[in-house]
């Protein structure tokens, strides 16, 4: 699968992104020199993470039988990049079982990859045809 990115007409900095039969912009903020009309690279980094912390909870819980009505995330970013995870999850769970899908959200995939995987970037820079 590869992601696809191309500038938008006429903007300073956004980009469309493309993934599967997805598009979205990403956008730097005006301070920054983007018209901010679409969440930045850094955004899109920290969604990536709550998205997969709820979606990594919401897979366990059905897989298990745990009855949770809904997943809310909130992801806070800080100081050295410090990232704070909150998820507010609904269903008549008991202490227990919200401490198992608390342990299962700190294993989600790209928490993993955040923290744990040395991650090899390679860039090449070439001219357009």
């Amino acid at each position: 699968m590869a992601v696809e990115l191309r500038r938008v007409p006429g903007a300073p900095m956004a980009q469309t992104v493309h993934i599967r039969a997805h598009d979205l912009v990403a956008d730097g903020s005006v301070e920054e020199g983007g018209t901010d009309s679409g969440p930045s690279p850094h955004d899109l980094y920290d969604a990536a993470l709550g998205a997969c912390k709820a979606l990594t909870v919401l897979w366990y819980a059905r897989r298990k039988g745990l009855p949770v009505d809904d997943v809310q995330t909130v992801v806070e970013r800080a100081g050295v990049y410090r990232l704070a995870t909150r998820l507010q999850v609904s269903g008549d769970l008991t202490d227990a079982q919200i401490a198992e899908l608390e342990t299962v959200a700190q294993k989600c995939p790209v928490h993993k990859l955040m923290t744990t995987v040395t991650t090899e970037i390679s860039t090449v820079v070439e001219r357009a045809a």
